[in-house]
């Protein structure tokens, strides 16, 4: 099974921020002749390389609660003045997931697949975030 990260999605408010964020930089990517790659740079280096390559996502909390996720298609070395980071690549696909109260942490956290939220489908998907986060709160979501 595959094995995801959880990662705090700070200065963001809502999904569609996120989503705002990622086309921007895409565009700038784009028009500085730069492959249009989405990466999130991190110091630490996930050790269970193999086991995230194998379907896992980038699971993102925002204000308090992992909300979307995006499948990750490669770990790269990166350099940041002169330190070894890890580049982590997803896609620039946005999967809505059943919103969870995540408390505050720093880096990032490995997030077992059972532990997961599951994908957010039809009606569910459609609701306000205010309302997926009051029925996430009641169990019913």
């Amino acid at each position: 099974m595959a094995l995801s990260i959880l990662k705090l999605c700070v200065g963001v408010d809502s999904v569609q921020d996120l989503a705002d964020w990622q086309a921007g930089r895409l565009k700038q990517l784009k028009k500085a002749g730069a492959k249009p790659l989405l990466t999130h740079v991190t110091r630490m280096t996930p050790k269970r390389r193999d086991e995230i390559l194998d379907g896992g996502s980038l699971y993102w909390v925002i204000k308090g609660y992992t909300a979307v996720r995006q499948p990750i298609v490669d770990l790269v070395a990166a350099e940041k003045q002169g330190v070894p980071h890890c580049a982590i690549v997803y896609t620039p696909e946005l999967i809505p997931v059943a919103r969870r109260a995540q408390r505050a942490f720093q880096g990032w956290r490995y997030l077992d697949p059972a532990a997961a939220p599951p994908d957010l489908r039809g009606a569910a998907l459609d609701a306000p975030p205010e309302l997926q986060q009051a029925l996430a709160e009641l169990g019913l979501l």
